[in-house]
């Protein structure tokens, strides 16, 4: 299950009329508004809306989202169950709500409108919005065992929107680095080329890194967040494999290189000599060239070999 939030909206009407115009919508459930029409359905929440006229973005937006693999523990009822418990836990209550499913899509969606001033006219904080929701989608998820993607390279990118495909950009850009590079300067360095600012959290009162954070943009997560391979201690554990791996394959070819060096040494002098092309070049360095391929042996022509015995032999007779 993954809870998407677009970006705030100033208007009901429009909000409304995308999502119960959209083809085989379906409400599912309202609370505090009148679905008899659209019209009394906007003009329900603008109504509620004026009791905190200072609010400029009252229109609350949210998108749950199931994989296909879900579509046989899901139902009308099921949806709303969850989705209620999804509004409960963002701290979203005592408010007007409209829930609307969606069939535009394979995988299993709802929409849920809602309105920022609640019912007493006080409004619904929206701070760190997007941190919540993800940490509660992957709550219900886990809570109702609901399909997990093992792999993030499995995940349709073209379906991805807002803070979603920037958080898969982010993913796919810094893991191509990390494979790359051999230091946290050198990450930092490539990411900034592509736009994205590395961010340090260090322990109160030392120079101790702690966790690290992506920007791009206006959008900002920590490593761990956008996955769990992308935490500090991750991200420098990698590096170090790259590092060692660098090491491993100078080693082994300094080990060739000595072992060749040994292997002229150990024959005799006249041997080493030979080892000499035309041009001065050495065994060592014929062998440490790239492969050539090798040229056709001349082959002695049979026929005329035997000719030439043939002529021989006829001249060692009339000498006789």
């Amino acid at each position: 299950m993954i809870g998407k939030i677009p970006k705030p909206g100033k208007s009901f009407k429009g909000c409304i009329e995308y999502n119960l115009l959209k083809k085989d919508a379906t409400i599912l459930m309202a609370d505090g508004i009148r679905i008899d029409s659209i019209a009394h359905t906007i003009n329900d929440f603008n109504m509620q809306r004026k009791m905190n006229p200072g609010l400029g973005q009252a229109v609350g937006h949210m998108i749950l989202s199931w994989s296909i693999n879900d579509n046989v523990k899901l139902n009308d009822d099921a949806m709303v169950r969850i989705a209620k418990e999804y509004l409960q836990k963002m701290k979203i209550k005592d408010t007007q709500f409209l829930i609307v499913r969606h069939q535009d899509k394979e995988h299993p969606h709802l929409h849920i409108i809602y309105n920022r001033v609640d019912n007493n006219g006080k409004t619904i904080s929206d701070n760190f919005q997007h941190l919540k929701n993800v940490k509660i989608a992957k709550e219900l998820t886990l809570k109702y065992g609901f399909y997990i993607a093992g792999n993030k390279k499995l995940v349709d990118r073209q379906q991805l929107k807002g803070m979603d495909k920037t958080k898969y950009e982010l993913f796919d850009a810094i893991t191509a680095v990390t494979k790359q590079v051999k230091s946290i300067d050198e990450l930092k360095r490539q990411l900034l080329n592509k736009g994205i600012e590395i961010q340090f959290k260090y322990k109160s009162g030392t120079k101790e890194v702690q966790g690290i954070s992506f920007a791009k943009g206006d959008a900002k997560f920590k490593g761990s967040e956008i996955d769990r391979s992308l935490s500090y201690g991750r991200i420098c554990k990698a590096i170090d494999q790259n590092v060692q791996q660098e090491e491993t394959e100078q080693l082994r070819h300094q080990r060739f290189v000595s072992d060749i060096k040994e292997a002229i040494k150990s024959q005799p002098v006249h041997q080493q000599q030979s080892h000499y092309t035309g041009k001065g070049a050495s065994l060592l360095e014929t062998l440490l060239q790239p492969e050539q391929a090798n040229p056709m042996p001349q082959i002695a022509d049979d026929t005329d070999e035997r000719r030439r015995k043939r002529r021989k032999q006829q001249s060692q007779g009339i000498s006789r």
